[in-house]
């Protein structure tokens, strides 16, 4: 019997060994996973010219927005090639992990989530998967293409194996999937969303609001004045980790990007979320993904089109749609233009009061205080 008892007690501590085995290197698969994706957001060796990488339209040292100066009045985003220019500006990367799978509500009756302006993509790695061979973006003629420049990196080529299986390059598909997942769990890493703005100290209690900023943030969650939490907040008022976005797609109005459109030589609308393939009601053409705020001060510029290069501008073009003596937008000193789809405009959420100067400034001022630690040196450059 004592023998029987000290076997079972011996398989039970093996099975425990066996286990926590298993467990280790779960770990440090994951721990090789994210060393894999960083290496590949940041390599530019997989644009066909090899001048562009991930980083070079979401540079993590501003925010994870394009911040290169491509000559254009509004920012838009060069390809590989240096001449191909697209209509949309580079969202940000931050905090996007936290948009959900792309799905439609049906309590809501709205579409959310998802990648991209128009969420075609529904996951980071889907997402992740797009640029390297869209011809004006990475420009690379084909997923076996890029395969064959991973094999030619041995650090590569031995931490697949390691991570994937010594069969991963035996399938081009597969390994191009497994390059884009381990871009994505880098891209749901904290290194994108520390939640430490000056605004996440404030709510820890390490930070005093000056009266300007705490007048924007009433402002901000004050649906009878400016209404901006409607869109913008998922949780309560002054909830940690809050990312500033519900992730439904609307249209505001933004007019379009004449600048850039000049350009790039597009003349056609930009259908918006109608652009999506598993959307096909034309009552959401020129509708788009809400961004979140965070990082918003230091990402410019504004809206889907980039049409807007200062933050107050933006604030002041939410004001015009009810504040009938502001008709002029301060960075072209003309009327503001038109909007690109006036029939699917979200008149409802943009109806609020009208803003006094002050206000306006108190809104940015609030805004400001969403801008990461580590991006608060670039707020004195504004």
């Amino acid at each position: 019997m004592l023998l029987r008892s000290l076997f079972l007690i011996s398989l039970a501590f093996l099975f425990l060994a066996c286990e926590n085995k298993v467990q280790v290197k779960i770990i440090d698969n994951k721990k090789e996973e994210l060393s894999l994706g960083r290496a590949l957001y940041f390599d530019k060796n997989l644009s066909l010219n090899k001048t562009q990488s991930c980083a070079t339209c979401h540079n993590p040292e501003a925010g994870f927005v394009d911040d290169r100066d491509n000559g254009v009045q509004a920012q838009a985003s060069l390809g590989d090639n240096g001449t191909s220019i697209g209509d949309r500006q580079a969202p940000s990367a931050a905090y996007a992990m936290f948009s959900p799978t792309f799905h439609y509500d049906k309590k809501k009756k709205e579409y959310i989530g998802g990648q991209f302006w128009d969420g075609r993509e529904k996951t980071l790695a889907g997402q992740a998967g797009g640029p390297p061979t869209n011809p004006d973006e990475m420009a690379m003629p084909s997923k076996s293409a890029i395969v064959a420049r991973l094999k030619e990196n041995l650090f590569y080529v031995e931490i697949f194996k390691k991570v994937y299986g010594n069969d991963i390059f035996n399938n081009d598909e597969k390994t191009y999937l497994k390059m884009t997942k381990a871009i994505e769990v880098f891209e749901q890493s904290d290194f994108f969303a520390p939640f430490d703005s000056k605004y996440d100290r404030y709510l820890e209690g390490k930070y005093d609001l000056t009266p300007l900023e705490d007048l924007g943030r009433s402002l901000f969650y004050s649906n009878a004045n400016t209404n901006c939490s409607s869109c913008h907040t998922l949780k309560k008022e002054d909830q940690k980790r809050e990312t500033f976005s519900n992730y439904e797609f609307h249209n505001i109005g933004t007019p379009i990007n004449t600048a850039l459109r000049a350009i790039n030589g597009v003349r056609k609308k930009d259908d918006g979320l109608l652009n999506n393939p598993l959307v096909k009601d034309s009552k959401h053409q020129g509708k788009y993904k809400v961004p979140t705020l965070r990082n918003v001060a230091i990402t410019a510029p504004y809206m889907h089109n980039g049409v807007f290069s200062d933050l107050k501008t933006v604030i002041l073009f939410y004001d015009k749609f009810n504040n009938k003596n502001n008709l002029i937008n301060p960075e072209t000193n003309k009327a503001w233009r038109n909007a690109e789809w006036e029939d699917t405009i979200n008149k409802k959420d943009l109806k609020m009061k009208k803003l006094s100067e002050r206000k306006v400034d108190a809104v940015v001022a609030f805004l400001k205080l969403l801008t990461d630690k580590r991006y608060e040196h670039l707020l004195l450059k504004k």
